[in-house]
């Protein structure tokens, strides 16, 4: 699983680390950097899949840019950005691989200036592990046509030369050498959990009309009627089961029931049903898709990946509150603990919302995140929320919602960054 995320000059960031546990909340106001963080993990899910570097910011005919594009995607002024990520080894325990790609920009190309992948092993009783580069490329040679990268060999020396392509990741290239095979199972490791990071950015306009069955969703969750229609019998009953208890969470009605089923002449579309009545002995009334609201279907698009994503996915949700009633966000932050836990899904989410900061409690306080600007140099920063020094005196005043309403949460970083300086 991910557990570090690190940018450097990345968009707004000069140098900053998220720390990815089960569930992430990541606040902060308008143009902090928030958007900027799930950008960082939409480019490196795309280099893992094997999109050329420049395509997975400035997009191309298949996909949309990130926003800002290869002009946006630096900090100003300088040309190259880093992006590193920790990751747990899924075969090994008490091991890590620490994955490092540095990005030269220059007008409208991006390419490769610099990578490495480093397995990190902790001895028992100790913290400090024992490094070993796997491969990595020297900043000398940043120029060359072709990038060279060094493999390990258990020998002295530099390692095994190989010249590779820079408009690629060597992560991604790794698959097709002679390397040493711990190479290339860290290689494949680290590739895995990228890409499984997941971007859901539920558009209700394009969830209500029929869909073909399907065995991925969508980013947009367009799809959401087909990929339920399209599991397998008894699983499609469980993940129904499912979204019928924690739907009839949310509206003033009575659920009874939540289905899809196949329809047209050779049943290779989709609807999504809900079967609904005011009292027990109310005749139902059954909606679909397109009746729904516009907060009831982005609830059942996230329900819906949780039930449907690979294990050990990352699954990241903008405002994952939008268009939710302040009086159910308990119920979400219940959700995602719940589902995430029982399918080993970690879920990174940002909010403004405070009726989700107040749900989720204090015991969820190690596991919030704020995203801010430097008072002094503008860039944006990452902090945990337990790291604030006035923390303690400000929750003893008010609730974390409240406080991040009132804006003491950014005035109290604010007086830090000045204190610090």
């Amino acid at each position: 699983m991910l557990k570090e995320l690190r940018l450097i000059n990345w968009k707004s960031f000069r140098n900053a680390t998220l720390y990815v546990d089960p569930l992430t909340i990541i606040i902060g106001m308008n143009a902090s950097g928030k958007s900027n963080v799930l950008d960082a993990l939409l480019f490196l899910q795309r280099l893992a899949s094997g999109i050329p570097i420049s395509t997975a910011i400035a997009g191309d005919a298949e996909i949309p840019g990130l926003r800002g594009g290869l002009e946006w995607v630096v900090r100003k002024p300088e040309k190259e950005f880093t992006l590193e990520v920790l990751v747990a080894s899924k075969d090994e325990e008490r091991t890590d691989y620490r994955y490092s790609i540095t990005i030269a920009v220059n007008g409208t190309r991006a390419e490769l200036a610099a990578e490495s992948l480093i397995r990190l092993k902790y001895r028992p009783r100790s913290d400090m592990p024992y490094e070993r580069n796997l491969f990595v490329t020297k900043s000398e040679e940043a120029t060359t046509p072709a990038i060279p990268a060094y493999f390990y060999t258990a020998t002295k020396g530099r390692g095994k030369r190989l010249d590779l392509n820079r408009t690629y990741s060597i992560l991604t290239q790794v698959d097709s050498l002679k390397v040493r095979k711990e190479i290339s199972k860290a290689a494949k490791n680290v590739v895995e959990q990228l890409r499984r990071v997941f971007i859901l950015d539920p558009i209700p306009s394009h969830m209500r009309s029929y869909q073909p069955l399907s065995e991925k969703m969508q980013t947009d969750a367009a799809n959401i009627a087909g990929v339920l229609a399209a599991l397998p019998d008894e699983r499609k009953k469980e993940v129904e089961a499912m979204l019928t208890d924690y739907l009839r969470k949310l509206p003033e009605r009575d659920i009874r029931r939540v289905w899809t089923e196949p329809i047209g002449k050779f049943k290779t579309d989709a609807m999504l049903y809900c079967e609904e009545a005011w009292t027990a002995d109310e005749k139902p009334t059954i909606v679909d898709l397109r009746g729904m609201s516009d907060g009831t279907l982005r609830f059942l698009a996230i329900v819906s990946a949780l039930l449907t994503l690979e294990e050990d996915s990352l699954l990241v949700v903008e405002e994952v509150d939008n268009g939710l009633h302040p009086s159910r966000a308990k119920v979400l932050v219940n959700m995602l603990r719940e589902l995430g836990k029982k399918r080993r899904i970690d879920v990174i989410v940002t909010t403004h919302n405070p009726a989700m900061l107040d749900a989720l409690g204090s015991r969820m306080v190690p596991f919030v995140t704020v995203a801010h600007r430097d008072g002094k140099t503008g860039g944006s920063r990452l902090t945990l929320l337990e790291d604030i020094e006035q923390l303690p005196k400000l929750l003893a005043s008010d609730s974390i919602g409240r406080l991040s309403t009132q804006g003491k949460i950014e005035a109290a970083l604010h007086t830090e960054d000045e204190e610090g300086e």
